[in-house]
């Protein structure tokens, strides 16, 4: 396995490292900013460039585009293979290699055309870029949003963690993301994003009382057209958000589940794919009910929408199982600028929750709540926020689709509602 390190030198202007990969190096540029960050919070857009030029985030064989980066996040590049593997794991001393010699059933060559990767099966995909962090620096993975709407599972693997999906301070080494496609077997090649990173310096998390000074100052929080009242905030180390399943503003549907045997799903196409083969629509109950089938994967807008001021950052956190056999939201980042505007005239974005019921048929009801956003600082502001500007898909959504497939006609009444002053009067609420 490839393991690298950083020797310093002296410099006129600043340090100088020579990173050796193997046996071969070359000469980067260490800002010394990258020790300097002294501040607690997530690492906006121009820092994590900043990171890159200076080969703290850096990819061996090629230059990571631009593109990838996003407003407090970095899309990860699958490698050129990946190992079908006979069980999930985690490496810890033992390391990745030795554990794919124990684990590993066959390789799949994901250059070219690519790689089908069947249901249900795990798999084990070296990613492009590699890390040299700084100590005070940590990261923490989640599956970008057209992941987890896809219903394919992800989780980053390092060297030899003991954890998935946290990065310790200081890192140096490889990623590896674990894929396990749930619903649809996928076809997928290399350079392929299916992951974002974040890279954050202390503990710059949002208590219950600062989610409220925030929500005062900049909501957080829409329904019909209104701020939530403070005081009606479900907060519990976090903000809850429940399930639209009533149709608000006259939806014809509420959202999509999974079909039992579905056909492969390309996720190297250009075109969108139609959502008929692979989905079953959901209907809006007027009694404001939903029997989940258990196992089943479905896909519902919030109630509520959403909004991330420019300097906070936000994440869907595992739904806690004690309030019922229930896991929401596989995908978790919500960048600064999701459904936000300064000047006032969009009033937050729904979010798109990924949910599924375990063992047994489970009721969900209009506006219970399923998932738990959580809220962080940003170091500073990102220089580009999330929105239509830099082609973010889920601005103003009202479809809880992935971008991989049509988007179905929405009707007049759901695209005024989006930012309507009053929500219809609903019997039973």
């Amino acid at each position: 396995m490839e393991r690298f390190r950083i020797t310093l030198e002296s410099g006129d202007a600043q340090d100088r490292g020579r990173v050796t990969i193997g046996h071969a190096s070359r000469i980067v540029w260490i800002s010394p900013m990258l020790s300097l960050i002294t501040n607690r919070g997530v690492l906006p857009i121009q820092t994590l460039l900043d990171f890159k030029d200076d080969a703290s985030i850096f990819s061996a064989d090629s230059e990571i585009p631009v593109e990838n980066f996003q407003p407090a996040s970095l899309d990860l590049r699958l490698g050129d293979i990946a190992y079908r593997i006979q069980c999930s794991f985690l490496p810890g001393d033992d390391g990745v290699e030795r554990r794919l010699k124990d684990f590993a059933i066959n390789e799949l060559d994901l250059k070219a055309e690519g790689a089908v990767l069947e249901a249900n099966r795990p798999y084990l995909i070296p990613l492009k870029e590699q890390l040299a962090l700084p100590a005070n620096i940590r990261g923490r993975a989640n599956p970008k949003s057209s992941t987890g709407r896809l219903d394919v599972f992800t989780r980053l693997l390092t060297e030899d963690g003991n954890r998935f999906d946290e990065i310790p301070a200081g890192y140096h080494g490889r990623l590896y993301l674990e894929v396990v496609p749930l619903s649809f077997p996928i076809r997928v090649r290399e350079d392929l994003t299916l992951n974002q990173l974040r890279l954050i310096a202390g503990n710059p998390d949002l208590s219950d009382d600062e989610i409220r000074t925030l929500h005062r100052a900049r909501p957080i929080i829409y329904r019909a057209g209104r701020a939530v009242p403070e005081d009606e905030l479900p907060l519990s180390n976090g903000l809850f958000l429940g399930l639209d399943v009533r149709g608000i503003g006259n939806r014809t549907r509420i959202g999509y589940k999974a079909k039992k045997n579905a056909p492969l799903l390309d996720m190297t196409t250009s075109e969108a794919i139609p959502p008929e083969p692979f989905w079953d629509t959901v209907y809006p109950d007027p009694e404001g009910r939903l029997i989940l089938d258990p196992n089943d994967f479905y896909l519902i807008m919030s109630r509520d929408f959403v909004s991330i001021p420019p300097d906070v950052a936000s994440e869907m956190t595992a739904y806690d199982p004690t309030s019922g056999e229930l896991r929401t939201h596989y995908a978790g980042f919500f960048d600064p600028g999701f459904g936000y505007d300064p000047a006032g005239r969009l009033r937050g974005s729904r979010a798109a929750l990924e949910i599924r019921a375990h063992d047994v048929p489970f009721l969900v009801e209009h506006g219970q709540p399923v998932c738990k956003l959580t809220f962080e600082w940003m170091i500073q502001a990102p220089s580009t926020h999330y929105g239509h500007r830099i082609g973010s898909n889920y601005q103003q959504q009202v479809e809880t689709l992935s971008k991989y497939f049509v988007r179905q006609p929405s009707s007049a009444e759901e695209a005024q509602f989006a930012n309507a002053e009053t929500e219809p009067t609903i019997k039973h609420d």
